[in-house]
């Protein structure tokens, strides 16, 4: 197992770990999860174990691990440097471990998981800010990283204060993902990257969206088998899909000026 391999582990699975452990105390015992079945337009099925008591809606957590893995294995015979490699490493094994967390949260409906599936998209999106970072300054600043994720953990503390205090968090996150990717689209990009970037806010708002229209869009047909939650996810998997297409490309075109700024330290 590579270093770069060796550390990604270890930086994902600690805090991983610290983070299931406090979701289990009774820390988060206020904060406003949905624990029915009633909250999905999906039908649960009784005679299904409970793993698949919604078939659709928790099948599709499987392709988050099918991307992770197939982003940390990712090579396509390009060479990478140890940052962007560890980079890559991690988003992945955030993708990877997302989805079994959101099945346990629909297999077992308990606060913990629930919990745990808020809070786990936060670092998630702030991964993105630390990996544009690397690209705008074209630098790895382990400082900015460890602030940056430290920060974004932390904010679930607002859920905590209000109903709609991961909603905030939320938001903020998702905006300021946005913001940055299209600063250094704009500064650094070109048709290719911008295209990735588009598809990327793109899956990103219809995730939103049929998320948050799943009750009212099961009034559908459309919608009554493979409902507005399943396709949430799927945009949801698109989303990260695109953001790694986006973020590894832009890493690519950073390396004339890693390679520079060595030459320049030497």
């Amino acid at each position: 197992m590579s270093t770069d391999m060796k550390s990604a582990l270890l930086h994902v699975f600690v805090p991983f770990t610290l983070c299931v452990f406090l979701a289990n105390t009774s820390l988060f015992g206020q904060v406003q999860v949905d624990l029915t079945y009633e909250h999905y337009a999906e039908k649960k099925v009784d005679f299904m174990p409970a793993l698949l008591a919604m078939p659709f809606n928790c099948l599709v957590n499987a392709t988050y691990v099918f991307l992770g893995l197939y982003w940390l294995f990712w090579r396509r015979g390009v060479e990478e440097t140890e940052q962007s490699c560890y980079l890559r490493q991690v988003f992945a094994l955030m993708a990877l471990l997302y989805g079994p967390v959101q099945w346990t949260r629909l297999a077992t409906l308990r606060r913990a998981p629930a919990v745990l599936d808020q809070w786990f998209t936060l670092p998630i999106f702030a991964w993105v800010l630390v990996w544009l970072d690397f690209v705008e300054r074209a630098k790895w600043r382990a400082s900015y990283a460890a602030r940056v994720e430290l920060c974004s953990v932390v904010s679930y503390s607002l859920a905590l204060a209000h109903e709609r205090g991961f909603d905030v968090a939320l938001g903020f996150h998702v905006a300021l993902a946005a913001f940055k990717g299209i600063r250094v689209q704009l500064a650094r990009g070109d048709s290719l990257t911008a295209g990735y970037l588009l598809l990327a806010l793109l899956s990103c708002a219809g995730f939103v969206v049929l998320k948050l229209l799943d009750l009212w869009l099961a009034q559908f047909w459309l919608f009554q088998t493979l409902t507005g939650h399943f396709w949430s996810k799927v945009f949801d998997v698109l989303q990260f899909h695109f953001s790694f297409c986006f973020l590894t490309a832009m890493t690519q075109r950073t390396r004339p000026r890693l390679q520079h700024s060595r030459t320049k330290q030497e």
